[in-house]
């Protein structure tokens, strides 16, 4: 069985972290406009800002499982960023779940309940693209638009370092877990993610 290896070594090793906000070229627009916001907020928010990482990957290997298998990356160290929405009284309501890659989002109990609506299900891919501003493989909570909420699994939020998208296919971004936390509007949500049956 292969070792699985935490994502900040592997990358520092074989390609070399940049900071994210002097490499903003590597990012979604919305990605490099909110760390720049969260950098301008407060002392605490330019810390962690400023702790943001970013590499540059093949884009063939933007998606979680892909680039994890590649590198033989911890999943527990990494995060998926899923856009969930729901109608309640004909008006739509949009989430951001962002849970370990080892999980699923918790769709159907607790995002469901959060989000006060009936039925909940993912964003197609072709919306969550045009209303992220981000292309698909490389959605992140950074940078989402204000208006949605935004859920961290206390098992991302607990972590020192997690791997994320970047807005973009062909880079990613390394933050603090508390990072993701103190994003506008982000809400810690305990067990969002939940194990594969």
């Amino acid at each position: 069985m292969t070792e699985l290896r935490d994502p900040a070594e592997v990358f520092a090793a074989e390609i070399s972290w940049q900071p994210a906000l002097e490499r903003t070229d590597l990012l979604a627009e919305p990605v490099a406009a909110a760390l720049r916001a969260l950098e301008a907020a407060s002392p605490e928010g330019a810390d962690l800002a400023r702790q943001a990482q970013v590499v540059p990957i093949d884009p063939s290997h933007s998606d979680t499982d892909a680039l994890n298998a590649h590198y033989s990356l911890d999943p527990e160290a990494t995060g998926n960023c899923v856009l969930v929405a729901g109608k309640r009284t004909g008006q739509e309501r949009i989430a951001a779940c962002v849970v370990r890659a080892t999980d699923f989002a918790d769709v159907n109990h607790v995002v469901k309940k959060r989000i006060d609506v009936r039925k909940a299900s993912f964003l197609p891919v072709e919306r969550a693209v045009e209303m992220s501003g981000m292309e698909y493989g490389g959605i992140t909570p950074v940078g989402l638009p204000e208006d949605w909420r935004l859920f961290i699994d206390g098992a991302v939020a607990d972590r020192a370092t997690v791997l994320i998208g970047s807005g973009v296919r062909h880079s990613k971004l390394l933050v603090p877990g508390a990072l993701l936390v103190a994003l506008p509007g982000a809400e810690r949500v305990e067990s969002l993610g939940v194990r594969p049956a």
